[in-house]
């Protein structure tokens, strides 16, 4: 007899992530899982990202052909991309989401493609699409809105994916349900997120540009005043700027790299520059860690050290030297984004979570 199984699709840049799950007694179980690279030259020369969605489609096609065998596929679920503010948890895909991701998402980002893909491939096999904790998951109470200029209030944009599977993870291993955790999760990645999640929601974080401590690509919160000055100094254009801000900012902006293994290399060659960008960052990281804690009140379960940077012995002693002294310090080293997104399926077609429909209300306690 065929067994059930559950496709995760993760587009990024010049990567499309698909993993395959079979749904077994225990779980999820991996059956397969591969990184569809596409040519740097090929993806420069579609005029938008939704043009991609026709050849990103044949890719993963072609992926899960092979993969699936003799599994029978019950549903698929895309990353959630650049949406309107939504609450945490699973959204059906239908037409509206499909339609707003590819015309009208609020930052373009190859993430937009994670419904449309879903929901090519759920269609041709006649079963259910979903996207799962997009980065526009928005659970702020009315107190953490509050900036200090009431035309610009905070909100949030954070790798909500990540930070609430390792939530779900720590849970886990200390025997406590989800819903009762009280953690920080730090997701160290090309750019930061640092959270404070409460009763399994993202109640603050540092909104990746916001006051974010600056990370490999992006600049994180710089001081207003001087930001305020360069605009208007004529140096730059718009587009110069953000980039500046946004991907050629942080560590790349000091040191011509966003790869930290490299910046690892340079400080033990014995090159100080490096070391202290090296230092303030992980300083700032420290510090934003600190700032979460302060919204739990200093009363959490843990602290949760995650990302592609978390493999970094370097990053991993010092940040828990940093933090232990505040609660004990966990290391999820990297991301499994396509196991939390095919977690977030089959929590909806198990029946332990029903799905949200598109256009998603926000609660009015968030609003």
């Amino acid at each position: 007899m065929a067994k059930d199984a559950i496709l995760a699709i993760n587009p990024g840049t010049t990567t499309t992530r698909c993993a395959l799950y079979g749904i077994d007694e225990g779980g999820l179980r991996l059956i397969a899982e591969q990184n569809l690279d596409h040519d740097e030259g090929r993806m420069a020369g579609f005029a938008g990202i939704a043009d991609q969605l026709d050849y990103r489609d044949g890719c993963v096609l072609a992926f899960l052909r092979e993969a699936l065998g003799t599994h029978r596929l019950v549903a698929v679920a895309g990353r959630g991309g650049m949406l309107t503010p939504v609450p945490s948890g699973v959204i059906a895909v239908n037409e509206e989401l499909v339609d707003f991701a590819l015309f009208r998402p609020v930052y373009n980002h190859a993430s937009n493609l994670g419904a449309p893909l879903a929901d090519r491939i759920a269609r041709r096999y006649g079963v259910p699409a979903f996207v799962v904790d997009p980065v526009s998951v928005d659970e702020l109470p009315p107190v953490a809105r509050v900036s200090g200029f009431e035309e610009l209030p905070r909100f949030s944009f954070v790798h909500a994916l990540n930070v609430r599977a390792c939530g779900r993870r720590l849970a886990a291993e200390l025997g406590k349900p989800f819903e009762e955790l009280r953690a920080v999760v730090a997701h160290l990645g090309a750019g930061f997120s640092i959270a404070a999640l409460i009763g399994g929601k993202i109640v603050d974080s540092s909104n990746r540009m916001e006051i974010s401590p600056f990370s490999p690509e992006r600049a994180g919160g710089l001081p207003p005043l001087p930001l305020i000055e360069l605009c208007y100094s004529g140096k730059y254009s718009k587009q110069d700027l953000l980039a500046r801000l946004y991907g050629k900012g942080g560590v790349y902006g000091y040191l011509g790299t966003k790869d930290i293994r490299k910046v690892e290399a340079m400080i033990e060659a014995g090159d100080e520059r490096a070391r202290l960008v090296h230092d303030a960052m992980l300083y700032q990281t420290a510090k934003a860690i600190g700032a979460m804690a302060a919204v739990a009140e200093f009363d959490l379960d843990g602290i949760v050290l995650t990302g592609g940077l978390a493999n970094s012995s370097r990053v991993a002693r010092v940040l828990t030297r940093k933090a232990e002294r505040i609660a004990p310090v966990h290391v999820y080293a990297g991301s499994d984004e396509c196991l939390a997104l095919a977690e977030g399926a089959f929590r909806a077609v198990s029946g332990h979570e029903t799905p949200m429909q598109w256009p998603v209300a926000m609660p009015a306690e968030v609003v």
